[in-house]
């Protein structure tokens, strides 16, 4: 069972709609607005973990699909979790797996349980629920775990957008639910695909649960970018002041500009 705590987020400065913190995490300090370099199966590409280190960085973004899949939670966790399986004494975020899953398109089967899915490695079968994709998360020791939800890419029915909001509504509550590793941080997804009510449903739905922190997800899946920053900055106005608020997946220099100014952290 997650326990409520105060988190560790301290805003010292703003303007305009940016922002400057600073988020204490179980492996250290995280100034915000912060940049994570991503180490998607658990190392950042032609980097160490000392170059990346001696870079700044304060962060890295490793991913809950690729490394369920290959080596496996479990056996990450028998070699010491992923902090010494990486070579990182830093803090870690996990992402959940759901864009990688649900970007696997026709060999999916969701429903409200979870996802049932063929592995891009082997076409084994494969189940991911809010359940065993926070137990994944706990097996790894992240510093911050991210819930698992369905975006959508662009562009989407009204229909088929609101189901997958709801179906994400759903699963938050069920990973708020789930076991944490100690001192591990839960983040929310907000999602509601590209239609502005639904957006601010969401980011209003999730506002009122106690999650460490909020992930903006399901942007730059296609969309125009004035449509991206457009909805960025509705949900970025509903979001608390007082929770890290982390864009995901978008990193190119222009969208960490527009991003920033829009009151994101990481």
């Amino acid at each position: 069972m997650h326990v409520d705590h105060q988190v560790s987020f301290e805003l010292l400065a703003e303007e305009g709609g940016a922002r400057r913190g600073r988020l204490r995490t179980a492996h250290g300090l995280i100034d915000t607005p912060a940049f994570m370099p991503v180490g998607t199966q658990a190392t950042v590409k032609a980097l160490t973990p000392q170059e990346v280190h001696d870079l700044g960085a304060q962060v890295l973004l490793a991913n809950t699909y690729h490394l369920a899949l290959r080596p496996g939670a479990e056996r990450i966790a028998r070699l010491g979790g992923l902090h010494r399986f990486m070579g990182w004494d830093r803090a870690i975020l996990t992402d959940s797996g759901g864009f990688q899953v649900f970007s696997l398109d026709h060999l999916v089967k969701v429903s409200d349980d979870g996802a049932i899915f063929r592995s891009h490695l082997d076409g084994s079968e494969q189940r991911f629920t809010p359940e065993s994709v926070m137990a994944i998360q706990c097996n790894l020791g992240s510093d911050i775990a991210m819930v698992f939800d369905q975006p959508v890419s662009w562009p989407a029915t009204a229909e088929t957008t609101r189901a997958a909001m709801e179906r994400t509504h759903l699963w938050a509550a069920r990973c708020l639910a789930a076991e944490a590793a100690p001192g591990q941080l839960r983040f929310a997804i907000v999602q509601g695909g590209f239609d502005d009510d639904l957006r601010r449903e969401s980011a209003e739905v999730l506002v009122q649960q106690p999650f460490d922190g909020f992930g903006v997800g399901g942007l730059s899946l296609g969309e125009p970018k004035s449509v991206t920053y457009r909805l960025l900055s509705l949900q970025t106005a509903i979001l608390p002041r007082d929770r890290p608020r982390y864009l995901m997946g978008v990193g190119t220099p222009g969208d960490l500009i527009e991003a920033v100014a829009r009151g994101v952290d990481m």
